[in-house]
């Protein structure tokens, strides 16, 4: 049986060569005979056509307005998960408002103002977008719910002004959804009895 292996391994060893008549070239194999539709042609269409449509996609995602209201609506969602050191991250150094807060009175206050109305849902319509050079302003009516202490206070406070809040912010220098809050604004509001 050793002697019978041996003899088909030699026997394979000197297999006699396919037909020169044999043709070998694949653009004149028959339609009959099907092959893998995978070719580089097909696969860098594909490729192609995934990265025109990914470029489409980022551009729109990163054009201002689009960048504007979607930071806009993450700062909402962070205060009303009271998440404040993401909050912090949407503020910019040189923020500053009516009521007298910079960046640092604001991230002190915000978390002392929103304790106080407990859970906390921010809703807000009629939002509108505009965009100055590189600044965007973002302006809505906002009504906030909550169930804390103050809450009613602060509710009927802010859900009964007539005038939109307008959120300004402002575009980084390095990248399309680099944005930071500078400004709140609601010229009917008044804070002036507030003491921290």
């Amino acid at each position: 049986m050793v002697n019978m292996e041996k003899e088909s391994i030699e026997s394979a060893r000197f297999m006699p060569l396919a037909s020169r008549d044999v043709n070998r070239n694949r653009s004149q194999v028959s339609r009959g005979h099907r092959t893998s539709g995978v070719t580089f042609r097909n696969g860098f269409y594909a490729g192609l056509l995934v990265a025109v449509v990914l470029g489409i996609y980022l551009f729109r995602l990163w054009q201002p307005q689009r960048q504007i209201e979607l930071h806009n609506l993450h700062l909402l969602e962070q205060i009303e998960k009271h998440n404040w050191n993401a909050v912090a991250d949407f503020v910019g150094e040189t923020y500053q408002d009516r009521w007298g807060n910079d960046r640092k009175l604001l991230l002190e206050r915000l978390p002392q103002v929103f304790r106080a109305l407990g859970q906390t849902r921010i809703d807000a319509t009629g939002m509108a977008i505009r965009r100055e050079a590189d600044r965007g302003y973002w302006t809505a009516k906002i009504t906030i719910q909550g169930n804390g202490e103050l809450a009613d206070f602060i509710q009927n406070r802010v859900n009964t002004l007539d005038a939109p809040f307008e959120f300004e912010w402002q575009r980084g220098a390095t990248s399309p959804w680099d944005w930071k809050l500078i400004a709140v604004r609601n010229p009917a509001l008044e804070i002036s009895d507030y003491t921290p």
